[in-house]
């Protein structure tokens, strides 16, 4: 089950137990990086373009309910 993302109106909030703030997000990501090596070898990605993402699950920190969130309005949310 996919679960969407917040949007500039809406966000998380655990069915459970009522969180608001504190989630562990797995994501799945397809990404094209750009990486740098300085003359030691340490890499440093410079440039970063995200080709596909999902978030395959969200786990309220709180709790450690799985897959028991759901999208609400922000307070003050033009409607």
């Amino acid at each position: 089950m996919t679960v969407p993302l917040p949007t500039d109106t809406t966000r998380w909030r655990c069915t459970l137990c009522g969180n608001l703030t504190r989630f562990d997000v797995t994501r799945a990501s397809k990404v094209v990086e750009y990486v740098h090596l300085d003359l030691a070898g340490e890499p440093k990605v410079e440039e970063r373009e995200v080709l596909s993402e999902t978030v395959e699950s969200v786990r309220c920190r709180w709790c450690n309910a799985v897959d028991q969130v759901e999208l609400v309005d922000r307070p003050g949310a033009a409607s």
